[in-house]
C-alpha cells in the first residue's frame, strides 16, 4: 500500500505540471496511466480515471464509459483527478483538484481551502475508537463552515447539519476500507453497526468504528451540482441557509475532492499519500519547483514485493 501510493503520488505529480489549457483530459488520464507503469511497474488502475474538467467535477464518477474524459481543458478551470494504481493487486485511490492554468482564483481557493480544512481535521481525529460517521459529521461541519465564512450559507452550522445541508455539497460517503480492492471487504456486515439512512451519510461505505490497522480513504468534497443545489433553492427547509446568489455564481465550477489513503495507527493516522495539498504547494509545483516525497520516498520495491507477495526475489520496477 506504500508503494502504491508512492507511485500514484508521483504521477499525480506529473500530471500537476503537465497540465495546461487546451489539452484534453483523456490526454491527463494517458500520462497517469502510462507514468505508473513505466515507472512503477503498475499494470492496472484499480477503477476507471476521473479526469474531469469545469463542471465535469459536479459528476462523481465522470470518466465512465459513457463520458470517457473527453472534454477539451480550458483556461480558468477548475480540474478534479481521481485516480490509483495497482500493483500486486493491492491499490491507491488518490484525489487531486487544481487549476489547468496554475493558479487559484479567490472563489476557487475559498472552497478548496474548505474542503482541505475537513481533509487535515479528519486525519487529525482519526485514532483506533473513533465512529467513523462522526468523522463524516466533523467534514461536514468544517466545509458547511467555510462556506458560511465565504458568503455561500448563512444560519447556524448546526441546524444545517440537522437540515442535511451537507448533502447538498457532498453527497458521497467520507471514505472507503481499501486494500486489494479499492473498495475493500468490511464495511458492512454480521456485528457492525447498520448503514445511516440520511443524505450523504447512507453512502458511507462503513459506519464501523475505527481499528488499528485499518487503511480508509479520506476524500472530502464540495460540489455544484445543479440537480441537488437547484431543486434545494426552491425548499423552504433548504433555502433558508443557501445564499442564492452566491451559490449560482459557482454553479459551473463543478467540484473539489481531496482524497488521501490513511492508515489507523495505535495513537492516530498516518497518510501514505504525498502530493502538493496547499494551495501554495499547488501553484508552486505548477510552476516548475521540484516536489520533494518526503513522507513515502524510501519505499523500495523490494521491500514492498517482501511483504505484499511473499516473493524475496520476485522482479520489480524502481520508482524514478
Amino acid at each position: 500500500m506504500r508503494y502504491v501510493n508512492n507511485v500514484g503520488s508521483r504521477a499525480h505529480v506529473a500530471m500537476m505540471q503537465a497540465a495546461c489549457p487546451g489539452a484534453m483530459e483523456y490526454q491527463m488520464e494517458s500520462l497517469f496511466r502510462h507514468y505508473t507503469y513505466t515507472h512503477g511497474g503498475c499494470r492496472n488502475q484499480g477503477y476507471t480515471c476521473i479526469a474531469a474538467s469545469g463542471p465535469n467535477g459536479a459528476v462523481l464518477h465522470y470518466g465512465h464509459g459513457g463520458a470517457p474524459n473527453d472534454r477539451q481543458m480550458s483556461d480558468g478551470d477548475l480540474l478534479l483527478f481521481d485516480m490509483g494504481c495497482e500493483y500486486y493487486r493491492y491499490g491507491s485511490d488518490i484525489t487531486c483538484s487544481w487549476p489547468v492554468n496554475g493558479r487559484f482564483t479567490k472563489d476557487q481557493a475559498l472552497i478548496y481551502t474548505a474542503v482541505l480544512d475537513a481533509h487535515s481535521s479528519v486525519i487529525a481525529a482519526m485514532k483506533p475508537g473513533v465512529s467513523w460517521p462522526d468523522m463524516h459529521t466533523l467534514a461536514y461541519r468544517r466545509i458547511l463552515s467555510g462556506l458560511k465564512m465565504g458568503g455561500l450559507l448563512q444560519g447556524d452550522v448546526d441546524g444545517m447539519i440537522a437540515a442535511d445541508i451537507g448533502g447538498l455539497f457532498m453527497p458521497h460517503g467520507l471514505g472507503h476500507l481499501i486494500g486489494i480492492d479499492t473498495h475493500d471487504v468490511g464495511g458492512y456486515g454480521v456485528g457492525f453497526p447498520p448503514r445511516i439512512q440520511r443524505p450523504g451519510y447512507k453512502s458511507l461505505r462503513t459506519a464501523r468504528v475505527l481499528e488499528e490497522g485499518m487503511i480508509i480513504t479520506v476524500e472530502p468534497g464540495c460540489y455544484f451540482n445543479p440537480v441537488l443545489l437547484l431543486p434545494a433553492l426552491e425548499n423552504p427547509q433548504h433555502s433558508k441557509y443557501l445564499v442564492k446568489d452566491a451559490i449560482m455564481r459557482f454553479m459551473k465550477m463543478g467540484g473539489v475532492r481531496i482524497e488521501d489513503n490513511v492508515v489507523v495507527t495505535a495513537d492516530g493516522s498516518l497518510s501514505l499519500t504525498d502530493v502538493p495539498r496547499t494551495v501554495q504547494e499547488i501553484e508552486a509545483v505548477m510552476a516548475g519547483k521540484a516536489w520533494p516525497f518526503a513522507g513515502i520516498q524510501g519505499v523500495s520495491v523490494a521491500e514492498t514485493q517482501n511483504s505484499i507477495a511473499g516473493v524475496p526475489d520476485a522482479p520489480g520496477v524502481a520508482v524514478v
